[in-house]
């Protein structure tokens, strides 16, 4: 029963090691998100270049895997070339070894005078643990919060290496006599790192636990060798499991080349190391010489970095042969255009929500442009009807629907990962705007439909009702134009422009539906066109409604006093004497109804209040 207890209390340890380092790697990616995606999207083709950077990113977020994860995606969004990630895998192998580094603290040795013996890691852990918790639970702002969780995972890893340190220094003998068996037996220990590493999905949780033998019981370094390759083949195999799923060619590329390297790099340190140990140029003094903590750490380290060095530059024989093991698979034609819009959401990213919020922002900006578009098409089919259009507007109404339904459920999908308010309000506000213009896609089909039906009955619209149509669709054309650039340039000057001119245009068409009425009533239009017509109207006034809507959202992004208060703020605005409001409203008001022959109002008219 006491084994029973030790075996909790080791896993209980490493419970929190796994935790402490998930928590600061969290908050390591939330400071450095967009730093990390801008730095590895500047990558040239060379790849010394990506070495650097994939060993300084992994640095700082403390894992490899992660690394590799958010590269993959960023293959995958199109931002890296399959060749251009090469550099930044085999630099991730090198920085992972910083862990280990950092863990060495647990033999650091100092009198309680000295200023050394902060840095001991039973000292450490309760001062990082207090500087988070003061930060989360008493600092505001987006940095301290990060700066709180990356202390607190930071302390939460060192309680976890204490814990682990004393469960195994009570193992004593029996677990001398395993780490004996693994000396004796280099393959017994290549297994062992691969099947932990496999099951515990973190070479540094590994390294960390051999540290942490090393320092309690203490390992010779031929018994570390085995276990320590085995682990970077665990490692790279488990890696490479987790980045398959739904990728593509590219990406499969990218962490085929990680395996085959990994591979490479194991072969080459098992040749180099037997061949010296057979020639006597390593003799037992080295063979058998006791390790502890920092010596573990330098030897993963340079099996880390050698390999990586020497085969940088066969960085192209890796990529041409991952190219042969990897063909392409080319779309068919007719899905060209949502694959080469929807690839930009990569499920790899979404544990690093500001750089997966930015790529559904860009997939948003592509339905903008398609909704915008059919749009065009269709209000322009009243007057020039070209029957390809209709086929083209199907087409691209389905592939709006499917960017829709693709980042809703990305966006969504990211909630779980999501620690900051900031990303919590840019998830809220990509999800309205989506649905704003998937709707206005809706929105064009309807009028197409209509424009067809007019076509059918077979008797066109009146001079006078084409005129007015013709300036309806004017104005609503200028506010979808001008909405879709403030979305794209969260532009708040601009958001402020697109109340006034919805206002008008829920004026110009209320008062088009009066005189086609009155036409209809003195027998100028057909009543089964008359009724084609109203609906083309109804729907330009829809169109007109999604981009106020989209207006205030914006706007909200800037306020946070509006979210949630949308329909009472934009009262407050058609009741208030806000002079740049009503000077916009006479503006449009004249510019639009003088399309129609209309006479402007001139006394300084505000619209009436909204009452939908």
């Amino acid at each position: 029963m006491d084994l029973f207890y030790k075996i909790i209390a080791l896993l209980g340890g490493l419970a929190m090691f796994l935790y402490g380092m998930r928590v600061m790697g969290d908050g390591l990616k939330s400071c450095s998100g967009s730093a990390m995606k801008a730095a590895l999207a500047k990558v040239t083709s060379k790849p010394a270049l990506g070495f650097l950077l994939g060993t300084l990113v992994t640095c700082m977020i403390q894992s490899s895997t992660a690394t590799i994860v958010l590269t993959v995606g960023l293959v995958g969004a199109g931002f890296l070339t399959f060749r251009q990630s090469i550099g930044i895998v085999l630099g991730a192998n090198v920085g992972t070894a910083i862990t280990a580094q950092i863990i060495r603290l647990m033999d650091l040795q100092a009198g309680s005078t000295s200023l050394l013996y902060l840095f001991n890691a039973e000292n450490l852990a309760p001062i990082a643990l207090v500087i988070g918790i003061v930060l989360l639970m008493f600092v505001h702002g987006n940095s301290a919060q990060n700066v709180g969780t990356i202390a607190m995972g930071f302390g939460v890893l060192f309680m976890g290496l204490i814990f682990m340190s004393d469960a195994v220094s009570s193992f004593g003998s029996s677990l001398s006599g395993l780490l004996t068996a693994f000396e004796g037996n280099y393959f017994l220990g290549f297994l062992a790192g691969t099947a932990v590493t496999g099951v515990i999905q973190s070479s540094s949780a590994v390294i960390g636990i051999l540290q942490t033998f090393a320092s309690s019981v203490g390992v010779h370094f031929c018994g570390v060798l085995g276990v320590i390759i085995g682990v970077n083949i665990g490692d790279c195999l488990t890696t490479f499991l987790v980045c398959r799923i739904g990728a593509k060619p590219e990406q499969i590329r990218t962490v085929t080349v990680h395996v085959i390297y990994n591979i490479c790099a194991a072969v080459l340190i098992s040749a180099v190391l037997t061949i010296c140990r057979g020639t006597g140029l390593i003799g037992d003094g080295l063979w058998y010489a006791s390790l502890d903590s920092g010596g573990v750490a330098n030897v993963h380290g340079l099996f880390r970095l050698v390999p990586a060095v020497l085969f940088l530059p066969l960085s192209g024989t890796f990529a041409k042969l991952a190219e042969k093991l990897v063909p392409d698979k080319p779309a068919p034609a007719e899905y060209q255009d949502i694959v080469e819009n929807l690839r930009e959401l990569d499920s790899h990213l979404v544990t690093n929500p500001r750089i997966a919020l930015d790529q559904s922002a860009h997939l948003i900006s592509h339905m903008a442009d398609v909704a915008l578009d059919n749009f065009l098409i269709a209000t322009r089919q009243l007057f020039d009807y070209d029957p390809k259009q209709d086929e083209r507007i199907s087409r691209r109404e389905a592939l709006l629907d499917r960017m829709a339904d693709a980042t809703n459920q990305y966006v969504v999908d990211l909630s779980s990962h999501i620690t900051l308010s900031s990303d919590n309000r840019t998830q809220n506000f990509q999800i309205k705007a989506l649905t704003c213009f998937e709707r206005i896609g809706d929105l064009a089909v309807s009028i197409e439909h209509d424009c067809q039906r007019l076509r059918e009955g077979g008797k066109p619209i009146s001079e006078q009702a084409r005129t007015d149509l013709q300036a309806a669709i004017h104005a609503v054309t200028d506010i979808l134009k001008l909405s879709v650039r403030t979305y794209k340039e969260n532009n708040i000057r601009s958001a402020r422009a697109v109340e006034p001119l919805e206002e008008v245009i829920d004026d110009l068409i209320e008062a088009m539906k009066a005189r086609h009425v009155d036409r209809m009533t003195k027998g100028v239009c057909d009543v089964y066109t008359g009724i084609q017509y109203q609906n083309i109207l109804q729907s330009l006034e829809r169109v007109s409604d999604q981009c106020s809507d989209l207006g205030v959202y914006i706007l909200s992004r800037d306020d946070s006093a509006i979210t949630g208060q949308e329909h009472q703020y934009l009262h407050d605005l058609h009741h208030s004497d806000n002079e740049s409001y009503r000077k916009m409203f006479r503006e449009n008001y004249q510019k639009y109804f003088q399309d129609v022959g209309q006479t402007p109002k001139t006394d300084g008219q505000t619209p009436e209040t909204k009452t939908s």
